[in-house]
């Protein structure tokens, strides 16, 4: 998945050349899921980043769907959770960032 195709439900961003997947209460699971997938295959590790419980469960949900396209590749992940302050139209907002790494599969 490319920046583009994700512009309606979710934006991709690079801050300090990491990718960030910043996911919204409306952004359909499967797509962010890809996306992350992509960027794991792409760079070996992902942040994906969320505002408010709708967009957290969502992202949860994708980092769930991703698991199961990056197993096809012989991988597994782990995730860990962090808060972040994030500034929006000039109001700090604290967002949720998931560290998501991939490491190959024990046989």
């Amino acid at each position: 998945m490319t920046q583009t195709e994700l512009k309606t439900k979710s934006d991709v961003t690079s801050r300090n050349g990491v990718n960030i997947i910043k996911v919204s209460s409306t952004s359909r699971s499967t797509a962010v899921a890809g996306a992350i997938a992509g960027v794991i295959r792409e760079y070996g590790h992902a942040e994906v980043q969320a505002i408010g419980a709708s967009a957290v469960n969502q992202a949860v949900k994708a980092i769930a769907i991703a698991r199961g396209y990056l197993a096809e590749d012989g991988y597994d992940i782990s995730c860990v959770p962090t808060f972040t302050e994030v500034e929006i139209n000039g109001q700090e907002r604290t967002a949720v960032r998931f560290r998501v790494d991939a490491h190959r599969r024990s046989v």
